[in-house]
């Protein structure tokens, strides 16, 4: 039967798809370890800081305009009765007109960040509203030392400000910094470093709305409790702030049954609700931060490595080999390095990968310590410049010296609270509840990183010196004994050694054709799953079906149906990078079978690290061959770095620009493990890099055999046709010509 020579045609055209297939996928993570941190922290940081203080500027703004900003103090008195001065009513009128502004510009940073206005409508909304509201209290606040002292009738000795006034000026501060944040995000912004919009997770999207949640739940409680203790409502702002914050003075307590009873669940709900907010602002600075701050170091260390071996004639290992080296010149090389080359592609970049490993086992290590440094270089400012403050505040009512607010600040940091030493000025309790807001914060995250650098560094030690003494352990001696010396000279002796796996690790045997990722209960489940399945979906013999004689590949198709539940079971623990893999329905069980073992991986509470094995077996699946040198490049090393603007603004075809100028070679399918292409570059995990990429070639790989099944069908019926109009045929070929079909 004649069939048009359509099978070959359809054979050629499936390979050429396939080959498309496998040749362009792109192998590189994400950007982030090419974008400078400085345009992270412009789309991403920022955002989040002007999100949770523009807030608290609206809110001492609200401090500033509910109380005069003048009293009158007779020295011999209690500072808390001194009475009030009414303020001027054009102070009030523009105090109220900048909050009015002040709020519309906090709206519209919310609507942008929950995505229900544009970003080129409200970043310059709110860039001007915040503006206009520093500009505003800081000419009122200037003004106001004159004019306000005039006409008074008392002597200016009992003229003193009131915390209404000193609330003005950190609100002024708040306002003008925010601005300006987002002056730098929307700059970035327009000129493409990063897209019209805040590069922020949805959690982090509502940090604000928590941030003005509870700052409304502080100062509508402030409200209930001045009324019910006859309190000034300014000094219940700072009481409901050393309660939320659980500091507990004990300078100011409630009095009444009532206020107590209340007290309670008012306490309990605010500590949540701070914890909430405190717990988002730690996402964002050890989570998020921590990942694309990872990418960034990581790159500019593996360039500094690259350019360091090129220099010194050491980067062979980077050479991608075209053919096996000869036994002789590899011995011959050897000798002058003192380090035997690998004789293999396969071997070579596994070298590679151990390099990358190595150089990202350094990263993590010294960005823990920086950010360690950094945290606590925050936190030690926060303690002696606000001790500085909180003197200059009390020195005039209670004679403080700096031992006194240096004092005074480490009781409050660390939540103690002995409240032998408290403020009682207007300005050291208003600028309490504005330091607060921060150091307690900061105190968190310093508190956090102390736990991945100093509290990991002194268990770890520990563990190490009991290895080396009277505890048994599960590493050599010379081992434990490099690892002390390492860290007690902060790397200087042995700079080589790398750090070894957590003690607490289980360690089991990995084999060459099994991940050791997947326990057996896990194996056993899908070996159960995979027998119901073959017992549940019948052959094609069994159901009556006939080949069809117009199929030129009738064995092949019946050999996929007829796949049994034993091979399903072996493809699931094959894992070998140097078989042949399967084609048809085969692979597609086998993607299927790898993609629910990384769907396993995704709930682990920490991101797992594969080996080279289980990346060549993951590679393989996906179309690449960590023995093949064909799409192998050798990484270059370059001082300079492009960074590529955001494709709204560059339309350009993403691989003929490339994404970095400066590495791998001049074919942009080539990549090396230590090139900016690498897949462990980037601040997307492995197990996701993985699984995406499997799940893009299932989805190829399904499309391909649903055009071979669809040209499998019109064959079949094109043959059909064929039997059932034979005289038809007959007259279309009895002038010995063949119709073209």
């Amino acid at each position: 039967m004649d069939d048009g020579d359509l099978g070959d045609n359809i054979q050629q055209e499936t390979d050429i798809i396939e080959e498309s297939v496998s040749h362009d996928r792109r192998i590189g993570n994400d950007d982030a370890h090419l974008a400078p941190n400085r345009w992270w922290f412009a789309s991403s940081a920022f955002p989040m800081i002007a999100g949770t203080l523009g807030p608290v500027a609206s809110a001492f703004s609200i401090c500033a305009l509910v109380r005069p900003w003048r009293q009158h103090y007779i020295p011999s008195e209690p500072l808390k009765e001194a009475a009030f001065v009414a303020d001027p009513i054009w102070l009030t009128g523009i105090n109220a007109i900048q909050l009015g502004m002040a709020i519309i510009s906090n709206i519209f940073l919310l609507l942008n960040m929950t995505r229900r206005v544009r970003f080129t409508i409200a970043q310059p909304l709110t860039i001007i509203g915040w503006y206009i509201s520093a500009i505003l209290l800081i000419a009122l606040l200037a003004t106001a030392s004159g004019p306000l002292y005039e006409g008074f009738g008392h002597p200016r000795e009992e003229l003193i400000w009131s915390q209404a006034f000193y609330y003005g000026i950190w609100a002024a501060i708040l306002y003008f910094v925010d601005a300006s944040l987002m002056v730098i995000t929307f700059y970035g912004a327009s000129v493409g470093h990063y897209p019209n919009d805040f590069n922020l997770t949805p959690s982090q999207r509502t940090l604000m709305l928590q941030t003005i949640m509870f700052l409304l739940y502080l100062l509508v409680g402030a409200v209930v409790f001045s009324n019910i203790e006859n309190w000034n409502y300014l000094d219940t702002v700072y009481w409901a702030d050393v309660t939320l914050f659980t500091v507990g003075f004990g300078d100011f307590t409630a009095q009444t049954n009532l206020g107590r009873a209340l007290m309670m669940p008012y306490a309990l709900v605010g500590v949540i609700s701070l914890g909430l907010v405190i717990g988002s602002i730690r996402s964002l600075v050890l989570e998020r931060g921590k990942k694309q701050v990872d990418a960034r170091m990581e790159e500019k260390k593996r360039r500094r490595i690259v350019r360091t071996m090129t220099k010194k004639g050491k980067d062979e290992v980077l050479e991608p080999i075209r053919e096996p080296r000869r036994q002789d010149s590899m011995v011959s090389q050897g000798a002058q390095s003192n380090n035997q080359l690998p004789a293999t592609e396969y071997e070579r970049r596994k070298a590679e990968f151990d390099l990358m490993r190595k150089i990202q086992a350094q990263t993590s290590y010294r960005r823990r310590w920086v950010a360690m440094g950094i945290s606590t270089g925050v936190w030690l400012i926060l303690w002696l410049l606000g001790a500085y403050i909180f003197v200059k505040c009390e020195e005039d009512y209670q004679g403080w010296k700096y031992f006194d607010g240096f004092y005074f600040c480490f009781v409050s940091l660390t939540t103690i609270g002995y409240g032998d030493v408290t403020p009682i000025s207007n300005a050291g309790k208003s600028f309490f509840v504005f330091w607060s807001l921060l150091a307690l914060p900061t105190m968190t995250v310093l508190i956090s990183n102390a736990g991945d650098t100093v509290v990991k560094l002194i268990r770890d030690g520990t563990l190490r010196l009991g290895n080396v003494t009277i505890l048994p352990g599960e590493d050599n001696f010379k081992s434990d004994l490099k690892y002390i010396i390492n860290r007690c000279t902060f790397g200087l002796m042995y700079a080589n050694y790398t750090e070894p796996p957590p003690l607490n690790q289980d360690k089991k045997p990995a084999s060459k054709n099994s991940s050791t990722d997947t326990s057996d209960s896990t194996i056993k489940k899908e070996e159960e799953k995979l027998d119901e399945y073959a017992r549940g979906r019948p052959r094609r013999e069994e159901a009556g079906e006939d080949d069809d004689p117009a199929d030129p590949r009738p064995g092949q198709s019946r050999n996929n149906s007829t796949f049994t539940a034993r091979v399903r079971r072996s493809l699931s623990r094959l894992r070998d990078a140097h078989e042949e893999l399967p084609t048809g329905t085969n692979l597609h069980f086998l993607l299927i079978s790898e993609i629910q073992v990384l769907m396993n991986h995704l709930k682990s509470s920490k991101p797992h690290k594969y080996s080279f094995e289980q990346w060549a077996w993951y590679l393989k699946l996906i179309g690449e061959d960590e023995g093949n040198a064909e799409t192998h490049g050798k990484a270059q090393p370059n001082s300079r770095h492009h960074h590529h603007h955001h494709p709204r603004r560059r339309k350009t075809n993403e691989t003929a620009e490339g994404v970095e100028k400066d590495v791998v070679s001049d074919d942009t399918k080539a990549w090396s493990w230590v090139g900016n292409r690498s897949p462990l570059m980037g601040s997307q995990e492995e197990t996701e890099w993985i699984l995406d990429r499997l799940l893009e070639r299932l989805r190829e790989s399904l499309s391909v055999e649903g055009k071979k099944q669809v040209t499998a069908d019109a064959r079949r019926a094109l043959g059909a046709d064929r039997r059932r109009s034979p005289d038809d045929t007959y007259h279309r070929k009895k002038d010995g010509k063949k119709e073209d079909v």
